[in-house]
């Protein structure tokens, strides 16, 4: 039968502490493990993370590469196969946000042409590709462009 005074902590989950500074025959003693003299034997130093002991250090070593353009306009893509689940009637992209097609009311939406649509639909979007446009029109639908400078 187990005792609570057989209960014990699983060998190696408790370990003591590193006590340094506390004479020579703890082990830990003289030099508190951090060796002789030099920047990693004084209080606060130690080099940063990158450094490379004066050496130009390698990320400034490598050459730059591409940009990052501002003024790029970030576009949810929408498939016409994923409206075909949808109720009839205007769709917009904050039907689209309720419907999980599109993450957040504010975001850009543009309709792109893979799959048939059955039913007609008014949209309303950012931006439809050709395919798309032809496809809504040939359904009886509209679509309708969102310009965001009136």
């Amino acid at each position: 039968m187990m005792r609570l005074k057989d209960l014990k902590p699983a060998p190696g989950s408790n370990k003591k502490r590193k006590r340094v500074g506390r004479g020579d025959g703890s082990g830990h003693g003289k030099t508190s493990c951090r060796g002789h003299k030099g920047q990693g034997a004084r209080s606060g130093g130690n080099v940063q993370p990158g450094f490379e002991g004066g050496q130009m250090p390698l990320q400034r070593r490598l050459p730059k590469r591409g940009f990052h353009n501002i003024f790029r306009v970030q576009m949810a893509a929408v498939n016409l196969n994923q409206l075909e689940s949808l109720a009839g009637g205007e769709i917009t992209p904050e039907n689209l946000a309720q419907h999980g097609l599109i993450g957040g009311k504010n975001r850009r939406v543009i309709i792109l042409g893979e799959g048939s649509l059955s039913k007609a639909l008014t949209m309303r979007a950012h931006g439809f590709s050709a395919t798309a446009k032809q496809k809504i029109e040939a359904a009886g639908g509209k679509a309708e462009l969102i310009t965001l400078h009136a």
